[in-house]
């Protein structure tokens, strides 16, 4: 017979506040409770909280519901304006939190204390999330118990470049993909700030300024919203043609994807089309147009992938279409689970689309024919979607042989690899990796599967880790290079928080089974380097790319450097 509790559960971040002295009787009567500072005070939290923090479940940081009842309005005020000084000061509860979360949340001293205190006044109005939860003994506090290997493979690092800064220490620079021009070794990196560089002869040129082009584009409030991805077409020499991925703020247009008007919306991402006049030219200049544009409830998991199939041939169904992965938009997190896992919703999808037809909804591009769901009786079906189930499809790329890839970053146990194939499910937030998770329920509790599995029709990663071995994944490119042996047959990626580097072998990729992970390392003129120590913060943001003739790049946003590798590293005495 299975053992139940039944348990009064509260948020993480108010457990880790009790271990850290709570105080029943904090005093709330400095707090403002005047509906103009309280709308002031949503407004900021929309715009800079809401990425990391939710009032229902931990994210990225500690949900916050009840906190003005756990801690002094002071001690908010205090960490919001320098979290690194209370924690650098011994503070307990700030420490701990640190220890939990394993990232350090940017200061706010740019804002006043009216400010400040407007964001303490709405946190006042959110009560702590109570919930009576039946929890069964299936639970399964360690879901992958053994720690990542560390192979003997070590490569040493060559630095290409330094991106401009976009901003200040500790993060310089927000460059997030590295990608070719087809046909040519032009290499194109962007800062999400706003900037595509062309890496012509190794120096940053600037290509295209989003911020200059789209006066609505807004970078705020950081992690992945911005200037998203980009992709040049295959025939770009020929047409001239571009793809970006942006955010804009929520008001600016109505949205061809939306949700009913009681949700929030944090902002909305658009798809657009540049078509350059001077395709050889150093520097954008032409015409643009919008293809698509999506409401999100928060900043994070939106759209930051866009890329055509690079293997495909002018002759094959694949050839000029554009994948678009778009993540759940926090909608899971914020007990909005309906929006998600649907193929009649477009969040928490890879889309396909034809950039030159016409045939969708809003008459701007084109649904191709053999997508899963374009032959489909139900009228509410979107046709454009190719797969679903995903919180964050990151990065999608394809090996030699013609397998697509994605690496979705989970919630709060699993990040993983997967083989995407048409129509397939890919379970989120109903699962997480290859565990059970309860959508209505914490997020952060994982679950053995049901005995009558199969019949939920799930596709399972080929690859995953726990968040004893990080937090985010970041990938993933299979090595298409000829200079480096040892790496040929890998698929590498790695951790965007602490920075460690992973592969897996191509051939261990199956349906079915999860493929054995194993932690490779770097090295610079033959002494070993993590990439913490490289980009020296602790807080690597790290990210892969691949050039023309199959290299693979590696680069990280708080110093802008960006490395080539080289070789086996020979390591020094």
């Amino acid at each position: 017979m299975v053992k139940k509790r039944i348990l009064i559960v509260s948020s993480c971040a108010l457990i880790y506040f009790n271990a850290c002295n709570f105080n029943k009787s904090v005093d709330t009567s400095t707090i403002a409770t005047d509906s103009l500072s309280i709308s002031q005070g949503k407004t900021l939290f929309l715009q800079n909280c809401s990425s990391c923090h939710t009032f229902r479940q931990d994210a990225i940081g500690p949900q916050l519901g009840g906190v003005t009842s756990a801690v002094s309005a002071d001690w908010i005020k205090n960490y919001i304006k320098d979290p690194k000084s209370i924690i650098e000061s011994g503070d307990d509860r700030a420490g701990k939190l640190h220890e939990k979360y394993k990232t350090l949340m940017p200061s706010f001293s740019h804002y006043s204390d009216d400010e400040i205190n407007s964001i303490i006044a709405f946190l006042n109005t959110q009560k702590a999330p109570d919930r009576l939860e039946a929890l069964e003994d299936i639970e399964i506090k360690n879901p992958i118990p053994q720690p990542i290997p560390l192979s003997d493979l070590i490569i040493d690092l060559e630095l290409v470049t330094q991106i401009p800064p976009s901003g200040e220490a500790p993060l310089l620079t927000r460059i997030a993909k590295l990608d070719i021009q087809p046909n040519t070794e032009k290499l194109f990196i962007l800062d999400l700030r706003g900037k595509l560089y062309s890496l012509t002869k190794k120096s940053p040129g600037i290509y295209l300024d989003m911020a200059k082009e789209r006066p609505d584009f807004i970078n705020e409030p950081g992690l992945g919203t911005g200037f998203g991805s980009f992709a040049f077409h295959p025939e770009f020499a020929d047409n001239g043609l571009l793809y970006t991925t942006h955010t804009e703020s929520r008001t600016s247009k109505k949205a061809d994807f939306n949700y009913d008007d009681s949700i929030q919306v944090t902002l909305q991402w658009v798809l657009s089309e540049w078509k350059s006049n001077k395709p050889l030219s150093p520097a954008f200049s032409g015409v643009k147009r919008e293809l698509l544009r999506i409401d999100m409830v928060t900043g994070i998991h939106g759209v930051q992938e866009i890329t055509f199939n690079p293997l495909s041939k002018p002759a094959d169904d694949d050839y000029g279409l554009l994948y678009i992965g778009v993540g759940d938009g926090g909608s899971v997190e914020n007990n909005y689970s309906f929006l998600a896992h649907s193929t009649e919703k477009i969040w928490g999808t890879i889309l396909r689309i034809d950039p030159s037809g016409r045939n969708s909804s809003n008459g701007q591009y084109g649904i191709p024919q053999n997508n899963p769901f374009a032959k489909s009786d139900n009228a509410k079906e979107l046709k454009e979607i190719y797969a679903y189930g995903f919180r964050n499809p990151h990065r999608i790329t394809w090996s030699k042989s013609g397998q697509m890839l994605a690496c979705n970053i989970g919630h709060g146990n699993l990040e993983s690899i997967n083989l995407v194939l048409p129509g397939h499910d890919y379970g989120w937030p109903i699962r997480e990796g290859t565990f059970l998770v309860n959508p209505f329920g914490d997020l952060n509790k994982l679950y053995s599967l049901p005995a009558n599995d199969s019949i939920f029709n799930v596709t399972y990663p080929v690859a995953q880790y726990d968040h004893d071995d990080g937090k985010a994944i970041n990938g993933g490119v299979e090595y298409w290079g000829t200079t480096i042996s040892s790496l040929m047959g890998k698929f590498l990626f790695g951790d965007i928080a602490n920075g460690r580097l992973f592969y897996i072998e191509m051939s261990d990729i199956k349906l079915g089974s999860q493929a054995p992970i194993k932690e490779w390392q770097v090295s610079v003129n033959g002494v070993p380097k993590t990439i913490l120590e490289l980009c020296g913060t602790n807080r690597a943001d790290l990210r892969f790319g691949r050039c023309h003739n199959g290299e693979v790049y590696l680069f990280t946003k708080p110093d802008g450097k960006v490395y080539r590798l080289m070789r086996p590293s020979v390591m020094k005495k």
